[in-house]
């Protein structure tokens, strides 16, 4: 897939800003530099619009079994995220078994994590209102009817359906991209063991 993406490809869409006390920009800078030392990042988020197992996973296999690349692209918005600085120490493929989390990737206040590489400013707008839901109970939901009020993530496609009437034109301002990595999406905790 290239970017900006076209009819038919896929990505998973996400509202990003300060958190767990971080502002973006940190946040970003230590994303940049975990991906130099590990080869990866783990991006922390929460909610159940976009849970690993059910929605990410599956996914973001079927299109890279089709398409060979995937992007998570993001908007930037203003946030307030408070939850404490705690770093989780394991992650989980399948929510059963847990190994532990590489000392050079931090983790902060999350209950899920995206595997990125190639973090990268990548300016585009995403026409929502063009894309559809491409996984799940809404799947087949217009993305921009679906990203409303709390939902800020979503498994998207992007369709080449009629022009949207005037008014129900809605554009994300896509401002940061990255590469998904297999498994794509993992559970994160704290445990006391580590």
């Amino acid at each position: 897939m290239s970017l900006p993406p076209k009819e038919g490809d896929c990505l998973l869409y996400m509202k990003v800003g300060n958190h767990a006390r971080e502002t973006l920009e940190a946040i970003i800078a230590r994303k940049t530099k975990e991906i130099q030392d590990a080869g990866f990042a783990m991006w922390g988020y929460g909610g159940n619009t976009c849970h690993p197992l059910t929605m990410v996973q599956p996914f973001a296999k079927d299109y890279v079994k089709r398409n060979g690349t995937i992007y998570l692209c993001m908007q930037p918005m203003s946030s307030k995220h408070f939850a404490e600085q705690v770093r989780a120490n394991e992650f989980s493929v399948d929510g059963t078994r847990w190994k532990p989390i590489p000392s050079s990737i931090n983790v902060m206040g999350s209950r899920y994590a995206l595997l990125i590489k190639d973090l990268r400013q990548e300016a585009f707008d995403l026409e929502l209102s063009r894309t559809k839901v491409a996984i799940g109970n809404s799947r087949g939901r217009i993305g921009s009817k679906y990203v409303t009020g709390r939902v800020d993530k979503a498994c998207l496609e992007i369709t080449a359906e009629e022009a949207p009437k005037p008014g129900e034109k809605a554009i994300a301002r896509i401002e940061l991209v990255a590469e998904m990595l297999d498994p794509f999406a993992v559970f994160v905790r704290t445990s006391s063991k580590g």
